[in-house]
């Protein structure tokens, strides 16, 4: 039989070993005793039933625990929704040198933050498709994530051309009007994505992915303003009262300096910190779909129909994407129809449909506007055209319902929204997903100033310098995109002629279009003459 070893030595660290432990319990027990009064929220009924499974951190990043199980992990920043914009900020905050070294949450139930995504260019594109601009593309580069769209497809589009159904009016843009190679580019949403989460994982980011869905949040209240250090990557059982607690689907909770909502237009943590939102419902859905041509597509072409505008966006490969607004007892029709009658609908509204193909211009060639002809763009010598024939489907369709809904605040204490959190807006000129990368990287920027300066990176004060870069400028386009809807869902005489004229003064005013063109690029703030 072995011998049992009862050395003084052993005795001793045995005992040393014990000791910790109850320390460390007793350490955990009275920081919860300690902890300051906060506000407790939850979407979760008394008595429903939780998995007692724990949480399931991506093993990308090891959490390492000083303490058992029954202390949570604390985080500098939770990101609740790691779709394409939070994925930016994440990706933005590995890059830059103040918080590439803070602790980061990611919770989201999506397996693609777990399993890498594997793109296959053979496959046709994806429906679900972004036309960014030319500054969400710069900063893509910034943060090093734009070369990994280039590796997948894409296609970038120099001109761009906008009608009216009435025959009244058109106007087309091009790059060269703005000395730029290109208006903007169209990417599926899922390369989008796959670019941010690759960019991010090829860095030393202190980042874990919890595939659950958050279900309560308590956060301090308001008057509550303890000091944190903001450099370091973990926060003292101590000040523990002074975090937001979230609570997970898998029975799991964590705590974090900073709780950022990206998780999209029914945002739980928006509903959760109690932001109320200003907005309404359009009497209109989306269809979109991927089709084929014959040839490669390289323009992006829309067209305003009584009912709503048709998109046909180039993705490339000879294929395009479809974003067709419609009454929703037209989009269920249409979504049902078959393939053939859909694509000879398709084509009727991109061509003769509804009415007749503009003129060169209402007014006589534009001679109302021939004082600004020594000044005129390339683009306004440019004649109509009609758009590619479809081919055929590439895609199943897809049906959404449209909405304008704006939080009235974007900021509170450890709590910011991002994205459609904060604002969604109709998809007429696809700026919805540009607005929210630019709340993305404008949030990151926002918690680098606090670091550099050693404040709380979730007080409030500093939370609303991002609210105040990022509000007005958000406004500013829902209430340019709302008003093109409104504008264009009525059909009457006189409104149809001032319609037509405000096509052919952007075609021919030559400030106006380059302002236009510089608006919808992101690199101007207003959109006329600033």
């Amino acid at each position: 039989m072995g011998s049992l070893n009862l050395s003084p030595h052993h005795c001793y660290s045995s005992a040393l070993h014990a000791m910790n432990r109850t320390i460390a319990r007793r350490i955990a027990s009275n920081a919860y005793a300690l902890t300051i009064p906060r506000k407790a929220i939850s979407s979760q009924a008394p008595g429903n039933d939780v998995s007692s499974v724990p949480a399931c951190p991506s093993h990308e990043h090891e959490v390492k625990q000083s303490l058992k199980s029954d202390v949570q992990p604390q985080y500098d920043v939770a990101i609740v929704g790691g779709g394409m914009v939070g994925m930016a900020l994440a990706c933005s905050l590995a890059r830059m040198p103040l918080t590439k070294q803070l602790n980061v949450a990611i919770i989201d139930s999506n397996p693609a933050l777990q399993n890498k995504l594997i793109i296959k260019k053979e496959d046709p594109p994806d429906p679900r498709v972004s036309t960014v601009t030319p500054s969400t593309i710069s900063l893509f580069k910034d943060v090093g994530a734009w070369e990994y769209v280039l590796q997948n497809r894409h296609a970038f589009f120099d001109k761009m051309q906008v009608w009216d159904y009435t025959g009244l009016g058109y106007t087309r843009y091009e790059a060269r009007d703005i000395n730029k190679e290109a208006l903007g580019c169209v990417v599926e949403n899922k390369v989008l994505h796959y670019a941010l989460l690759s960019c991010m994982q090829n860095t030393e980011f202190q980042k874990t992915i919890y595939p659950s869905r958050l279900t309560s949040m308590a956060v301090p209240h308001s008057s509550s303003s303890t000091r944190l250090d903001s450099t370091s990557s973990t926060t003292t059982l101590n000040n523990q009262g002074n975090l937001a607690k979230l609570d997970l689907s898998d029975g799991s909770s964590l705590y974090a300096k900073l709780v950022v909502g990206s998780d999209g237009g029914k945002s739980h943590v928006r509903e959760l910190a109690g932001f109320k939102t200003t907005g309404w419902n359009y009497p209109q859905n989306a269809i979109i779909c991927t089709v084929e041509h014959t040839v490669e597509n390289q323009c992006a072409w829309q067209r305003f129909l009584p009912a709503g505008p048709i998109a046909l966006l180039p993705i490339g490969d000879k294929f395009s994407n479809i974003v067709w607004t419609m009454s929703p007892k037209e989009a269920s029709d249409f979504n049902s129809m078959k393939e053939d009658d859909f694509i000879k609908a398709v084509n009727h509204a991109l061509d003769y449909g509804y009415g007749p193909h503009p003129k060169s211009s209402l007014l006589g060639n534009g001679d109302i506007f021939s004082w600004l002809r020594a000044d005129a763009t390339s683009s306004a010598r440019e004649s109509f055209e009609v758009p590619p024939k479809v081919l055929k489907l590439a895609s199943a369709r897809m049906v959404f319902p449209l909405s304008l809904r704006h939080a009235n605040d974007y900021a509170s204490k450890r709590v910011a929204l991002i994205g459609d959190a904060a604002h969604t807006v109709h998809p007429l000129a696809g700026q919805g997903v540009n607005m929210g990368f630019e709340d993305a990287f404008a949030l990151s920027k926002v918690i680098a100033e606090g670091i550099a300066v050693g404040t709380d990176i979730g007080e409030v004060s500093l939370l609303k310098k991002y609210e105040a870069e990022r509000k007005p400028a958000n406004i500013m386009m829902m209430a340019v995109l709302d008003g093109f809807q409104k504008a264009y869902s009525v059909d009457f005489g006189p409104l149809n002629v001032l319609r037509a004229a405000a096509f052919n003064g952007a075609h021919y005013i030559s400030p106006l279009k380059r302002s236009i063109i510089s608006y919808a690029s992101g690199e101007q703030k207003l959109p006329l003459f600033s």
